[in-house]
């Protein structure tokens, strides 16, 4: 199932809003989602190629990083650059591969080195998240993120109710936690999801506001075709800590909701 793709509003939507529809509605919502036509891993590999071919590498990144999603392996990533080399070059095949190793890591083997409690995601080639009204921050990657995070601190983190402006890559969510004082978010740019236990979950959007109680298990991030930024407000008391981690939600469940 190809999910839904938005990366053309939500960075041309005002700039080029004719483009963003093309990109977003045409391209993704008409053409890859022919899937009685041509698979969307046969519609990876065959992108992948072309863009390898034409040397297009901060939009192959961002092409490697969906076929992964749509389930081409690491091995087939190897051969199909390998192949190319002796059509498209030498040079670009080094390029590609630089990328590919970025998307992929370097593990041995796809089943071996695929980690099925933590599902890697990748940023999206060339592109920065929109990290709304505030700067990007500093990489906040890490074993409670299923992708890349950045982290902007708007208050000292050791406040009483400190705060932050965090950035999730598109597909990035963190696992299943808690707050022994509840959770403020407040969305400032791109789409993404959040879920409090024994409820739905929610897309939101910016401007969108929601409190996780105390002590209740939630889990937020990105959608998988947009990064997210909110705003997150979490009470502290001195010395106890303000979030305590789980496991991750069910990756297949998170990749339905798109």
């Amino acid at each position: 199932m190809v999910i839904k793709q938005t990366a053309g509003h939500d960075r041309l939507g005002r700039f080029a809003p004719q483009f963003a529809h093309l990109n977003d509605d045409v391209l993704f919502g008409q053409v890859w989602s022919r899937e009685d036509e041509l698979s969307a891993r046969d519609r990876s590999m065959i992108t992948c190629a072309g863009l390898m071919s034409m040397g297009l590498f901060p939009q192959l990144k961002s092409h490697m990083a969906m076929a992964k999603g749509n389930g081409v392996t690491r091995t087939e990533m190897v051969a199909l650059i390998t192949h190319l080399a002796f059509y498209a070059g030498w040079p670009k095949a080094w390029s590609a591969f630089d990328l590919a190793k970025e998307v992929y890591g370097e593990g041995d083997r796809d089943d071996e080195s695929r980690d099925t409690t933590a599902p890697a995601t990748a940023t999206a080639a060339g592109t920065e998240p929109d990290s709304g009204p505030y700067p990007l921050g500093d990489s906040a990657d890490g074993p409670n993120f299923t992708g890349h995070v950045w982290l902007h601190r708007l208050t000292d983190p050791d406040a009483e109710c400190a705060a932050s402006n965090v950035t999730f890559a598109p597909g990035c969510v963190n696992r299943w936690h808690t707050h022994p004082h509840g959770q403020l978010l407040i969305v400032t740019a791109g789409q993404g999801w959040e879920q409090e236990e024994g409820h739905q979950p929610r897309r939101l959007e910016p401007g969108d506001v929601v409190f996780c109680p105390a002590g209740v298990r939630h889990w937020h991030g990105a959608s998988g075709r947009s990064s997210m930024a909110h705003i997150a407000v979490t009470p502290a008391s001195s010395g106890q800590s303000p979030v305590e981690w789980m496991e991750f939600p069910d990756p297949d469940q998170v990749a339905a909701l798109g």
